[in-house]
């Protein structure tokens, strides 16, 4: 590179990413807790070693009955059931219901042998010994089964998730106190410019506030990876180069501004000097002067000394590069609003505001199968929700809808 000649290429912004791509390597892999896992990249599958629930439990407070014995009850018709005791929840139940008989269980509690529904504690009116069963249920009514969230053998969890709370609360109904990730990348942040002053000091004629180092530093943040700020370095090589080595002592170094092709844009020339420049100079704007490097097998971004163009830069180049160095790439991210057709007609109750949870990919949404407020595996195995409103009955299938994604959508390098 020669300075105060302008640049002699200006590479292509995707050509850029995928000279840059080749050049990143995995981190590697740690153990994390599971109350402190949120935001990593799973390193490996996972597969479910028992069924959850081990047991049929019930989803309400109420009655376990076999639910023959409630055919035909109405509020005028009442079934009148014998209560032959009580199980609460973690009992392990020794009662088994007969014919005209009923339990009083728990949400959460285990089902007796021979009850096949749960009456609502609403929809009954107990006297004595006996409850009086207001409404007709159907087999397995109310009742979550035997390895209805989790079967044993079951791919729970894809190596290259990016992990979410549910699946640590998913993680942990298997028994995991500890999960297997990719090691995140810990980012050193450097602001470079004779003209620049930090927050807090006493503003000079001519000088300026460094307001990239923090806003690089809060957007990394933002994404959950350790940062670190060392400053700002004058534009003299010998303190640049200082910095430069000090950075090296992380996983990935960015500097802000000193990377075009002035007389005083010294970092590329540093970078070069220890490392390899892989591109300077791309075709965006604004972030013309964007130029990327390794030293040491690390990566160093260069980005421009606007903040428009260190900010667009940034999201362009860093952000990828990171996630990339964590073996995984972001297709969608969280939060975004998704259009997709329906897959599969969706009712609704009126009256009610329903969160569906479907599965949003390639412009197709589908419906989960298994959608129960106690069925942890329908907040893990979907991407999306889908709000049906108070006053709408449902959607058809083949009508176009919005989603909002409530996960990232990623893919795995490797």
């Amino acid at each position: 590179m020669v300075r105060d000649q302008g640049f002699k290429v200006l590479e292509p912004v995707d050509r850029a990413i995928e000279k840059m791509m080749k050049k990143l390597r995995t981190l590697g892999i740690e153990n994390v807790s599971i109350y402190n896992c949120v935001g990593r990249v799973l390193a490996r599958d996972i597969i479910a070693e028992f069924e959850v629930p081990e047991f049929d439990k019930s989803a309400m407070d109420g009655y376990a009955v076999k639910a023959e014995d409630t055919f035909g009850s109405s509020q005028t018709n009442p079934a009148i059931l014998r209560v032959i005791g009580k199980i609460e929840v973690g009992e392990i139940p020794e009662i088994e219901i007969k014919k005209g008989e009923a339990v009083r269980v728990f949400t959460g509690s285990a089902i007796p042998k021979g009850a096949d529904a749960v009456i609502m504690l609403e929809h009954t009116r107990e006297e004595g010994n006996f409850v009086q069963i207001f409404k007709s249920l159907p087999p397995f009514k109310n009742v979550i089964k035997k390895g209805e969230d989790i079967r044993k053998g079951d791919l729970i969890l894809k190596r290259g998730e990016i992990l979410q709370p549910q699946d640590a609360g998913l993680l942990a109904s298997l028994g995991f106190e500890f999960v297997e990730v990719y090691k995140k990348p810990r980012v050193s942040v450097i602001s470079t410019g004779n003209e620049l002053i930090p927050p807090g000091k006493k503003r000079e004629i001519g000088k300026i506030y460094n307001s990239n180092n923090p806003m690089i530093c809060n957007a990394l943040k933002e994404l959950d990876f350790p940062v670190f700020s060392l400053g700002i370095a004058k534009d003299r090589a010998e303190e640049i180069e200082k910095k430069l080595l000090k950075a090296l002592e992380f996983d990935a170094v960015i500097f802000t501004g000193g990377t075009s092709v002035g007389s005083h844009d010294l970092v590329p020339e540093i970078v070069e000097k220890y490392g390899e420049i892989v591109f300077h100079g791309v075709a965006m704007k604004p972030g013309l002067p964007t130029a990327f490097g390794i030293v040491r097998e690390k990566p160093v971004f260069m980005l421009p000394g606007s903040p428009a163009a260190t900010f667009l830069s940034f999201h362009t180049f860093v952000v990828p590069a990171l996630f990339r160095m964590m073996n995984v790439r972001i297709l969608e991210r969280k939060w975004s609003k998704k259009k997709g057709i329906l897959q599969s007609r969706l009712a609704s109750e009126i009256g009610i505001r329903s969160n569906v949870r479907v599965f949003w990919k390639n412009g197709k949404i589908y419906p989960v199968k298994i959608s129960g407020s106690g069925i942890l595996t329908s907040i893990v195995s979907t991407n999306a929700i889908l709000v049906i409103p108070e006053n709408f009955e449902g959607y058809e299938t083949g009508e176009e809808v919005e989603v909002t994604l409530f996960r990232d959508i990623t893919e795995v390098f490797e």
